[in-house]
C-alpha cells in the first residue's frame, strides 16, 4: 500500500478553498469593526498586525522563498507555486486593504491630517508609498502569479516565458521590499510623533 503511494507523483495543491475566502471575509469585518468602533487602540492594532503580516509576508516571500525556489527542480517549484498562489491571491490583498483602510482612519483620528508642512509631508510620503505598494500588488504581482500558476500548471511549461516572467517579477519585488522597508520608517516616525 505504502509504495503505491511512494509511486504516485506529486499532486498538485488544490486551487483556491472556500474558507481562504471565508477568512478575508472575517479580516474586513474585524476592520470594519475596528473603523466604526470607538477603541483607538483596537483600530491600532489592526492596522499594526495587518501591516506586520503584509510586510513580513512579502519580504520573506520575496528575500527567503523567492531565491530558493529558482534553485529548486521544476517539480519542486510547481508543488510549491502551486500551494503558495492560492493562498496569496487572497491573502496579499486583503492584508493591503486592512492595513491601508484602518491607516486611513487612525491618520484621521490621530489628527495627521490636520498636520502642518514640514510635517505633512510624512503624510504624503506614507500616501504615496501605499500607492505604489498597491499599484505594484495588485496591478503587476497579483496578475503574474495568475500568469504562473497557469503556465507551471500546464503538463509542458514554456520555461522561457517562466523565466522571463520571473527575472521581472524578482525585480518588482526587490521594489515592493524597499517600499515595504522605507513605509516601516514613515510608520516609526509616525509612532513617535511628527
Amino acid at each position: 500500500m505504502t509504495e503505491s503511494l511512494l509511486a504516485q507523483p506529486a499532486t498538485i495543491a488544490s486551487p483556491l478553498r472556500p474558507w481562504y475566502l471565508v477568512g478575508a471575509a472575517a479580516a474586513l469585518a474585524v476592520t470594519i469593526a475596528a473603523v466604526l468602533g470607538g477603541s483607538l487602540w483596537f483600530l491600532n492594532f489592526v492596522h499594526v498586525m495587518a501591516g506586520t503580516l503584509w510586510t513580513g509576508i512579502d519580504l520573506f516571500m520575496g528575500f527567503v522563498v523567492g531565491p530558493a525556489l529558482r534553485r529548486c527542480p521544476l517539480d519542486t517549484r510547481r508543488n510549491m507555486i502551486a500551494g503558495i498562489i492560492p493562498r496569496t491571491l487572497v491573502l496579499m490583498p486583503t492584508l493591503s486593504i486592512v492595513t491601508s483602510t484602518a491607516g486611513w482612519f487612525l491618520a484621521v483620528r490621530l489628527g495627521f491630517l490636520d498636520a502642518g508642512y514640514p510635517q505633512f509631508w510624512w503624510v504624503i510620503a506614507a500616501l504615496v508609498i501605499v500607492t505604489v505598494l498597491a499599484i505594484q500588488g495588485l496591478g503587476y504581482l497579483l496578475p503574474t502569479n495568475l500568469r504562473l500558476y497557469f503556465e507551471i500548471q500546464k503538463p509542458a511549461p514554456d520555461h522561457a516565458k517562466l523565466g522571463r516572467w520571473m527575472r521581472t517579477y524578482v525585480r518588482v519585488v526587490a521594489l515592493q521590499g524597499c517600499m515595504q522597508i522605507a513605509i516601516i520608517v514613515v510608520m516609526a516616525r509616525f509612532a513617535t510623533g511628527l
